[in-house]
């Protein structure tokens, strides 16, 4: 009797679980790389974005949303951990956030630890990072080719085409006419319609990352959405030059753009080049909204969307010839400025736009918020409830983002702090804790910042109210904040890394390491080798690239891991 009784209670209490869990809302979480605010949700025309305009109508558009640094890791690790790229210590691609904060939950790992299914696909970290303790499964992320036309592999596996250090780098644009799940994210976005028919049966609240590579570089992208575009409507930035008054340590040298095979290494971009690369951009967006409505079209199908939130985000902005500039790596508006769509069940302010500023570190704090959970710990970021219920509504004074330069010997960290009509930026010497250099941008009389206006009297009060909101100095680095995951320091490690970008040739009567080999060359760490990585310091390239082919087993053309390792044996 005591048995049956203790049973009915256990199923008693496992019914009213899962109705409590059945109630919570789901999360689709859109990441998308390089995507800047040019999108009809935004107020421009010039991009086709049907499907984005899709949660736009259901949600907020925040129009002034601001990455915390303008490139993928310090982007894409900020707003997962909540936390600034201060106190990360991740402000370049090969550092893991867990080095800094072993600790961190993210924002993924939060929802799993309150019940969800965490589920990520496609780029979410940089590259090949991933955090295991986020997800309830392994991450996982589908394998293509980076490109798929004649001409494209042609120039890849031209042996012209191998830099100096030893990359094989293809066009940065191509138009091919093949169907959409030729390149990753169209099979990212099919893994995903495949999930979420899996998770509905689950009953399981979700939290799904869904992660798009494109419009990163290279532009690829099916002929239709390129046949979307009339070459004759695209046009070029009529300002390309840096701000008159500013120094020239805050732009770049294009150094991403040019190393693909088809972008003359010297000189600025002319405009014929330009226009292509525009359409190119363009036309990737188009192909990556694609991938996301075939994401919205199975939530509906399967009955989800109703309950869940949804959130979309670029991981920064992008310039395209803005400034003479391209690509991220600047604290310009256009860099540091991306799109954030949020929609949630029952949102009062569907539809609008919203000019509330916003920090991507808030978009942790605003999904614990709108799903009911307990306010996460440890976080910088607040939420953005009030702005989804009322677009008018107003969080934050300012949004902060950064960027670290040097010059003339001086390591510097620059911190732009926006507020509705200015943009400054303050230049500080890491060292000596000094102001190095300062830029001010009047964003509503000079949108495009062209002068430099902060050595003008007038403008004293407006740095003085500003400065008010910068960072404090970063913490000195340490053994416990430098360390990587294999012990080795930061400094150790770049040592390592200047001695040899990949491990030695084994000596004579030594057994060759292959998947120590393959760890050295897979230089993005996405667990693959595409040729230009393969051909890393081969001192016979030509036959380099034969190998290749004959270990690329599967055609995919990448080699993966096992691949490498068996066609050692």
């Amino acid at each position: 009797m005591i048995k049956s009784a203790l049973l009915l209670a256990g199923l008693l209490s496992c019914a009213v679980l899962s109705a409590a869990d059945a109630k919570k809302p789901n999360v689709l979480f859109i990441a998308v790389d390089d995507l800047r605010p040019e999108v009809n949700a935004s107020g421009s025309n010039l991009i086709k974005t049907p499907n984005l305009d899709r949660i736009a109508a259901r949600g907020t558009t925040f129009d002034r949303a601001y990455c915390q640094q303008a490139v993928c890791s310090p982007s894409r690790t900020s707003l997962m951990t909540g936390r600034r790229p201060d106190a990360t210590r991740v402000w370049d691609l090969e550092t893991h956030f867990r080095k800094a904060l072993p600790e961190a939950v993210t924002v993924a790992g939060y929802f799993k630890s309150h019940g969800y299914h965490s589920q990520g696909m496609g780029k979410i970290f940089h590259g090949g990072f991933d955090d295991a303790p986020s997800w309830s499964v392994p991450w996982e992320t589908p394998k293509s080719p980076s490109y798929a036309s004649e001409a494209a592999l042609k120039m890849v596996s031209d042996p012209a085409n191998i830099d100096k250090k030893g990359r094989a780098r293809g066009p940065a644009v191509e138009s091919a006419d093949v169907p959409d799940d030729t390149y990753t994210d169209g099979k990212t976005a099919r893994l995903a319609v495949a999930t979420l028919a899996k998770l509905k049966a689950k009953g399981q609240p979700f939290f799904l990352a869904v992660g798009m590579a494109k419009p990163h570089l290279p532009f690829v992208s099916p002929k239709k959405y390129w046949d979307l575009y009339n070459p004759k409507d695209i046009y070029v930035p009529a300002f390309q030059k840096l701000p008159a008054g500013t120094p020239e340590f805050v732009g770049h040298n294009n150094s991403e753009l040019k190393s693909y095979a088809d972008i003359a290494n010297d000189g600025a971009i002319d405009e014929a080049t330009a226009r292509r690369l525009r359409h190119g951009y363009y036309a990737a967006i188009s192909y990556m909204d694609a991938q996301v409505g075939l994401i919205l079209d199975a939530l509906e199908k399967e009955g989800l969307a109703d309950n869940t939130v949804i959130v979309l985000w670029g991981d920064h902005g992008w310039q395209l010839g803005e400034h003479g500039l391209w690509h991220k790596h600047t604290n310009f508006e256009v860099s540091a400025r991306a799109p954030l769509l949020i929609s949630m069940p029952g949102q009062k302010a569907a539809g609008r736009k919203s000019a509330s500023l916003a920090e991507f570190i808030d978009i942790y704090p605003t999904l614990a918020d709108v799903c009911g959970l307990p306010k996460p710990k440890d976080i910088e970021g607040v939420s953005l409830r009030a702005v989804l219920n009322d677009a008018d509504a107003k969080v934050r004074p300012v949004a902060i983002s950064q960027y670290p330069r040097s010059d003339a010997g001086k390591s510097l960290m620059g911190y732009s702090i926006r507020d509705d009509r200015w943009r400054l930026t303050l230049w500080r010497d890491r060292a000596a804790n000094t102001i190095h250099a300062t830029e001010l941008y009047d964003e509503v009389n000079d949108p495009h910042e062209t002068v430099n206006v902060a050595t003008k009297a007038e403008h004293a009060e407006v740095i003085a109210r500003l400065s008010k909101y910068l960072p404090p100095p970063i913490a000195p680095a340490t053994p416990e904040n430098t360390e990587d995951k294999t012990g080795k320091s930061k400094k150790d490690k770049a040592k390592a890394k200047a001695k040899a970008a990949v491990p030695a040739a084994p000596k004579v009567g030594e057994v060759k390491d292959r998947g120590a080999m393959f760890d050295g060359r897979d230089m993005n760490k996405d667990g693959k080798l595409n040729k230009e990585e393969f051909l890393i310091r081969q001192s016979d390239p030509e036959q380099a690239a034969k190998n290749f082919v004959k270990f690329d087993k599967d055609k995919s053309g990448d080699v993966n891991r096992e691949e490498y390792v068996n066609s050692g044996k």
